[in-house]
């Protein structure tokens, strides 16, 4: 047998464990079910498997620290485990998946150590396209390795995760980037300019952080480097503390349809560039106002 898919049922108690004799299997998909208990590690040694989705389940337990049988699983190009309640630390070796594509761990109760290891793991893994792990309790800072993560990451999700410090410089190497969404986390200082580099993302979201517009006693607007990002179409920056204004390099950013900037600390007058900003939802109410304070 290379394909088992049983997803979306009403399977219930533990995985049979017999399913680790399945030497040729390639797919693995027992989302969407009750599953209950830990996760069998003796699956991660079927060689051959491409894919593995058990997602939507009661699976609880911890991911051992060293899963030594997952360097075994050496085509696996998709993991996707959210959605369960699975503990303990995000282990380092799944950066011995050369070949992963899609990992999503979002919504467990995974932790990591302080520096973030499992992260910089990752950084072998140079066909990653999908990283989540949202609503997970890391309380960490960003690595500066977070900039050597594969270039073609598309969608890197880590909101409501307790990340703090600053977002590193490097996250700019990331130029295939579409989707970089750190919402509601504990992010402090400036958005680091290097943004201006993903060209291509579509979705920028760092809302409910503690961003501000000051170094030391001097306010700093957002970087002019936003101006940049021509193919976005959502800027989130609410509930942070940003000061100063909005660079009129905004104003060229054509595709943009949602920008939301409230409650922020915003002074001054609207740019006259972003009158132009045709996609702009918030067209209207902006050309009906003369200060970020009516706007917002």
């Amino acid at each position: 047998m290379q394909n088992l898919q049983l997803g979306v049922n009403k399977l219930i108690g533990e995985i049979p464990k017999e399913i680790s004799n399945l030497v040729e299997l390639e797919v693995l998909d027992l989302s969407g079910n009750s599953f209950s208990g830990s996760l069998d590690m003796e699956i991660f040694n079927i060689s051959g498997l491409r894919v593995i989705s058990i997602s939507n389940n009661n699976l609880s337990g911890s991911l051992p620290p060293n899963m030594c049988s997952i360097s075994n699983c050496s085509e696996l190009t998709i993991l996707e485990l959210s959605n369960n309640q699975l503990t303990g630390l995000i282990p380092n070796s799944l950066g011995h998946l050369a070949h992963l594509q899609f990992l999503n761990l979002e919504r467990n109760n995974l932790t990591s150590d302080s520096t973030l290891s499992f992260l910089t793991s990752l950084t072998s893994c140079r066909n990653l396209t999908f990283l989540s792990v949202y609503l997970n309790s890391l309380n960490v800072m960003l690595p500066a390795s977070t900039g050597n993560l594969s270039t073609s990451l598309r969608t890197f999700v880590a909101d409501i995760c307790k990340i703090k410090g600053r977002i590193p410089n490097d996250v700019g190497n990331l130029s295939s980037l579409l989707d970089l969404i750190h919402f509601g986390n504990n992010l402090v200082g400036l958005i680091p300019t290097s943004i201006g580099s993903l060209r291509d993302l579509q979705r920028f979201n760092l809302s409910s952080n503690k961003f501000t517009g000051f170094i030391g006693d001097h306010i700093c607007s957002l970087p002019p480097e936003i101006g940049n990002l021509n193919a976005v179409t959502l800027i989130d920056l609410l509930m942070n503390q940003f000061s100063n204004g909005i660079p009129t390099e905004v104003g060229g950013l054509q595709n943009l349809a949602n920008l939301s900037l409230r409650p922020n600390k915003l002074q001054g007058a609207i740019p006259d560039s972003m009158s132009n900003m045709v996609g702009l939802e918030f067209l209207q109410k902006l050309e009906a106002c003369k200060n970020w304070q009516t706007f917002l």
